[in-house]
């Protein structure tokens, strides 16, 4: 019964409750004195947004994630703000075959093909097609071209918002860290299935791997 609970998908943010939600999160895990060892500076850094796809986006996917449309105004905001500053902008579209797929075949009842009907990502993110990469596992470093698209503009400082806040987007905040990256993890700007997948993604990555934000403390300069 509680496994059934836990599993259940629910619309935790909505327009009216990302906010709240948010702040709320930001004040029961956030390390504010954290930023004084890592002072965000944009000069340093790039925007990654994971798998902003259709097939977590849209209604009729059995993989649709309920919060996630809520959170598509405040990563636009933060691709506004990293174009203004024309700062790296890198988007990742999960897309697998046979032969990449290795255990996201055995876990998951498909794999996103590149034919799949809604593996685009969801018209309404404002994304150049030349930000776009793609990734095959959770952690978007993988066997992609991420690593050295921040190599070649001297990234060492990395924004992740997305989808789903505790698999690819904590997987590959932790993959940024072991690589030496300072991350910066979207608390509003990343959305799961379900609340308490969302909260245990902030608390873990809090205690040792990531700063957690606002898109409002980014856009501000991040003064929390």
């Amino acid at each position: 019964m509680c496994a059934t609970i836990f599993l259940m998908k629910e619309q935790y943010f909505t327009p009216e409750s990302i906010h709240a939600l948010s702040s709320q999160w930001l004040t029961e895990y956030a390390r504010p004195k954290r930023l004084k060892s890592q002072p965000f500076d944009i000069n340093r850094a790039a925007l990654l947004v994971l798998d902003m796809q259709k097939y977590f986006l849209n209604p009729d996917s059995h993989a649709y994630i309920p919060s996630a449309t809520a959170i598509l105004p405040g990563i636009n905001q933060a691709i506004s703000f990293f174009r203004t500053n024309q700062r790296p902008i890198i988007a990742t579209k999960h897309v697998n075959s046979k032969n990449n797929a290795g255990m996201m075949a055995a876990w998951w009842s498909e794999i996103m093909t590149e034919n799949h009907q809604l593996i685009g990502l969801h018209p309404d993110l404002d994304l150049k097609e030349e930000e776009i990469i793609h990734k095959n596992q959770y952690d978007a470093f993988y066997q992609s071209e991420l690593s050295a698209l921040l190599d070649a503009s001297q990234i060492d400082q990395l924004v992740i918002g997305g989808v789903m806040t505790h698999l690819c987007c904590e997987t590959t905040a932790r993959a940024a860290f072991v690589q030496g990256y300072e991350v910066y993890f979207l608390v509003d700007g990343t959305a799961t299935y379900n609340q308490k997948f969302h909260m245990a993604t902030l608390q873990n990555l809090a205690h040792g791997f990531a700063v957690l934000i606002s898109v409002e403390d980014l856009v501000e300069g991040i003064k929390i």
